[in-house]
């Protein structure tokens, strides 16, 4: 595993979206102070000891924290197209059972550079189910040669059922203590490393009762983050009424798998019981627009689940169903969704699809906390925009209302995660992009 040191550096003269007392802030003419890979200064402060940036015309913000995708699909793009989730999943299934640590790597890579190249500076990667210890490794590959910062949710399931309705497809069930005992090897080697590794469990369907209390202790003994899908469609309602005779969100609870450190990714048909559930349990939900849309799974009650207490993330989804790895993009598009759905205008301005996708979930990750926008002390994970390489952002009346509504990976012009700048001029400083292009283009 490629491992990895905090970088200084000062991005001189920038507009910056800054956390302030009275909210977040674009401040213009800043010099942002990144001393081993923190922020320790936003001001005049002038340090020429340390590599400088120009970023005079350039606006910085937060790098994004994109909490849920499957990496792995970054080579189906289209796939399924028009059919619903069940369908889609056997469909993709298929490849997921096939995959090769060769195609697992090159899809990662993709797929992750693409995140990078969209400002995303950490990414939830929920692997499914794999028996495969190569397969892993090779994901671990591409993202430690990428740079990114990654959540790394290691698959598991302990409830076999070809149907995949009640239960995940056997050949890709592995026993619960093979899963945790390499889920303790991948942490030995990935000391000082950007990656940590969490829990990725499909659905409520696919884990037993036994089955998540095990789960459920060993995340809380070892502070491990749980991501689990949970009611993109009504399937997950329906199975554990029919089998366990309670609501989905009952039943996880009962098995004492809601807490802090919990991801729950889509939610689309959380009722206003599961939200009070989930708020009380500390619970955070991952809201992944584009998916949703594409699927027909329906449209997450956002809105209602903030009310209710609910943190709210920002996810992309894997690229079989978004079809894109693009942020900006589920930036837009989560606000734009709920303002059709909800008839109103009003809903998710700029400032809050940015906390969405920079704070949302902190907690369930493990991520530092605050309010919105830059800080001294904040880990030193950013992106630096520049409008004018897009004319579809001129003139910029307001860089908030600019990024929202017609940011895209154009305007992107450098990614630092701790400091070390991975993106610079819209391209990859770490991988060669012309020669995974080639091998992309060659894939069969």
């Amino acid at each position: 595993m490629v491992r990895t040191q905090p970088c200084s550096v000062v991005i001189g003269g920038v507009t910056v979206y800054a956390a302030t007392p009275a909210g977040p802030r674009w401040l213009p003419g800043q010099n942002v102070v990144v001393t081993q890979g923190v922020i320790t200064g936003i001001g005049s402060e002038v340090r020429p000891d340390l590599p400088y940036t120009d970023g005079a015309g350039g606006h910085l913000i937060p790098g994004f924290v994109n909490t849920h995708t499957h990496l792995q699909q970054s080579v189906l793009r289209g796939a399924g197209e028009g059919l619903p989730l069940l369908e889609w999943l056997h469909c993709v299934g298929e490849f997921t059972v096939a995959a090769t640590p060769e195609q697992t790597y090159l899809a990662a890579l993709a797929g992750g550079l693409e995140l990078l190249r969209s400002g995303v500076t950490t990414v939830v990667e929920h692997m499914w189910p794999n028996p495969s210890a190569a397969v892993h490794d090779a994901a671990l590959r591409a993202l430690g040669e990428l740079g990114i910062r990654v959540v790394f949710g290691r698959g598991l399931a302990d409830r076999a059922d070809p149907t995949r309705k009640w239960g995940m497809d056997p050949r890709l069930v592995q026993s619960l203590p093979e899963v945790f005992a390499h889920i303790a090897d991948l942490d030995a080697r990935l000391v000082d490393s950007r990656i940590t590794t969490a829990l990725a469990v499909p659905n409520p369907r696919c884990l037993t009762p036994d089955g998540m209390a095990a789960v459920a202790e060993y995340a809380a003994r070892q502070g491990k983050t749980v991501s689990i899908h949970l009611l993109e469609t009504i399937t997950d309602e329906d199975m554990c009424r029919l089998h366990a005779a309670r609501s989905a969100v009952d039943y996880l609870d009962d098995g004492g798998l809601l807490g802090p450190r919990t991801l729950a990714v889509h939610c689309c048909k959380l009722d206003a019981r599961g939200r009070e559930t989930l708020a009380a349990r500390g619970v955070s939900v991952s809201y992944n627009p584009l998916s949703n849309m594409r699927l027909g799974s329906g449209v997450a009650p956002v809105p209602a689940m903030l009310a209710a207490g609910v943190r709210v993330g920002l996810g992309v989804d894997g690229a079989a169903s978004n079809d894109t790895q693009d942020m900006l993009l589920a930036l837009r598009m989560g606000a734009y969704l709920q303002r059709a759905h909800h008839e109103r205008a009003d809903l998710l301005p700029c400032d809050e699809m940015l906390h969405l996708a920079t704070r949302g979930a902190a907690p369930a990750l493990g991520l530092l906390d605050g309010p919105t926008g830059l800080a001294v002390g904040d880990r030193a994970d950013l992106t630096l925009l520049r409008f004018d390489r897009d004319f579809a952002c001129l003139p910029v009346r307001d860089p908030g209302a600019t990024l929202l509504t017609t940011g895209s990976p154009r305007v992107v012009d450098t990614v630092w995660v701790d400091g070390e700048a991975v993106i610079r001029d819209g391209h990859s400083t770490r991988i060669a992009e012309r020669d995974l292009i080639e091998q992309l283009n060659g894939m069969r």
